[in-house]
């Protein structure tokens, strides 16, 4: 598991590790894991050439070691101070010791750009100084190495409400800071590589996380030796219409990925008939249910599926159509998937606030309606009341095709009926849902809703097998 800590809780760990080390050790293991990273990144060292972006305080004293570090093993290292008088003595004096110099401006034939502009105390935007070597950075299309957090990104909140650094690679120290795993700052990172400097013992609940397949395959249900197809669960499916027939066949399709006993369906005929011809391991009729999907493709009568599936008291998804009949409370265990459109609609802001602060937004429409939010993007994020924000890892683009959100139902439903509680088959259905996106995909594209529910049992498959 990934763990995203805020900015106060990351430097209540630095304090409570530095008063237990001699002065200076901390950034000294920043500054070495900062450097050997770069060193893989250019495949050596001996005369290639490095520059720094340098800003104040000790986000600055990292670069300006790591740089010095570079230099004694031959690279030729320039060092741009966006604050000179504030810059960190001993890493200034270390840079220079090691032969590295002070430039005005970024080299044209840098092949490596340290972003060590502000690190996680800094707010979003950058100053004045920093942008005409941003634009340099662009213009020359130089890859960047941020240091510790991309320079300008909201770290905790993870927005970009200013311009900032984009980052091909970001290597961050001691835990994962929120904005590198939350849209859309996640985006500025690049890849994000983490360097352990010993805070781990300091730090407390994460504010998110972002899983990884052993924690998936630790989720998944394992039916004992005297399992039958009831007790390992009954999904329900209430879904499409004679507008939409594909909708609810994709949620049936995802729901039959088999980690459920049974799926049944109860919807319009003209649903029915096609989830007999094409699912035909799928019961059409009312009947007992341990969750129900709800919602999708539902049209006018998803207002009425969704009543039905709330009295019976079991937990629910509720997707699509059914999101814009909510009751003011839920008060059974749900999971809502909406996308940032249906999401600014349920809580009557613009689509362009819920795109700009999704984090923010989540949040609030779970604790408003007191349910697991699933907020459907290019990085999904599920938020609950009460736990970390989980952030999904997994996907490819070509997974944004019609369809595919009512195949992640389904897929939740059924780990619902299996006995997840909401959070953990959200999390577990939405990183099942790109994981077989990315099978599906192959690299290549490009990729539809029902190829993404065919790939769902090998994944699980795999998932099982790697777990032993």
């Amino acid at each position: 598991m990934r763990s995203a800590h805020p900015v106060p809780e990351v430097r209540r760990a630095e304090q409570s590790l530095m008063a237990t080390l001699p002065e200076g050790t901390l950034m000294q293991r920043a500054a070495a894991g900062l450097a050997a990273r770069c060193v893989d990144l250019l495949d050596g060292t001996y005369g290639r050439r490095v520059a720094l972006l340098v800003g104040a305080g000790d986000n600055g004293g990292d670069t300006l070691y790591a740089g010095a570090r570079l230099a004694r093993r031959g690279a030729r290292v320039d060092a741009v101070l966006l604050a000179p008088d504030k810059a960190h003595p001993g890493g200034l004096a270390a840079l220079r010791g090691a032969d590295g110099r002070v430039v005005d401006a970024i080299p044209a034939g840098a092949e490596l750009v340290l972003d060590g502009i502000v690190g996680i105390g800094g707010q979003p935007g950058l100053r004045s100084v920093a942008l005409p070597h941003v634009d340099t950075i662009e213009r020359l299309g130089v890859p960047v190495v941020a240091v510790d957090v991309p320079s300008g990104i909201g770290v905790d909140t993870g927005e970009t409400p200013e311009r900032h650094i984009r980052a091909d690679v970001t290597v961050t120290f001691g835990t994962h800071k929120i904005g590198l795993l939350a849209p859309p700052a996640a985006a500025a990172a690049g890849v994000v590589e983490l360097v352990d400097i010993g805070l781990e013992p300091w730090l407390g609940e994460p504010g998110l996380t972002a899983a990884q397949a052993d924690d998936i395959a630790a989720l998944l249900p394992e039916p004992p030796l005297n399992a039958h197809k009831y007790t390992r669960g009954v999904v329900g499916v209430a879904a499409g219409s004679a507008d939409y027939t594909g909708a609810g066949l994709l949620a049936v399709s995802g729901a039959s990925c088999g980690i459920a006993g049974m799926v049944r369906y109860v919807g319009p005929s003209a649903v029915a008939d096609l989830v007999r011809l094409r699912t035909p391991e799928a019961i059409v009729g009312a009947g007992r249910v341990q969750a129900w999907v709800v919602g999708s493709g539902g049209g006018e009568s998803a207002a009425d599926a969704l009543q039905r599936a709330l009295a019976d008291g079991v937990p629910v998804v509720v997707d699509a159509d059914g999101l814009g009949a909510l009751p003011d409370r839920l008060e059974v265990p749900a999971v809502l998937t909406p996308h940032a459109g249906e999401l600014a609609a349920m809580l009557s802001v613009e689509r362009s606030d819920v795109e700009s602060r999704p984090l923010q937004f989540a949040r609030a429409a779970a604790d408003r309606w007191g349910a697991t939010v699933l907020l459907k993007g290019w990085r999904t994020l599920v938020a609950t009341p009460g736990r970390p924000v989980a952030a999904n890892p997994t996907g490819v683009p070509w997974l944004a095709t019609a369809g595919a959100g009512d195949v992640l139902a389904g897929l939740i439903g059924a780990l619902a009926a299996a006995g997840l509680e909401p959070h953990d088959a959200a999390t577990a259905g939405a990183w099942l849902h790109g994981a077989a996106a990315t099978m599906a995909d192959a690299g290549d594209g490009p990729l539809v809703a029902s190829g993404v529910a065919g790939a769902l049992p090998q994944v699980i498959r795999e998932l099982r097998r790697d777990r032993g």
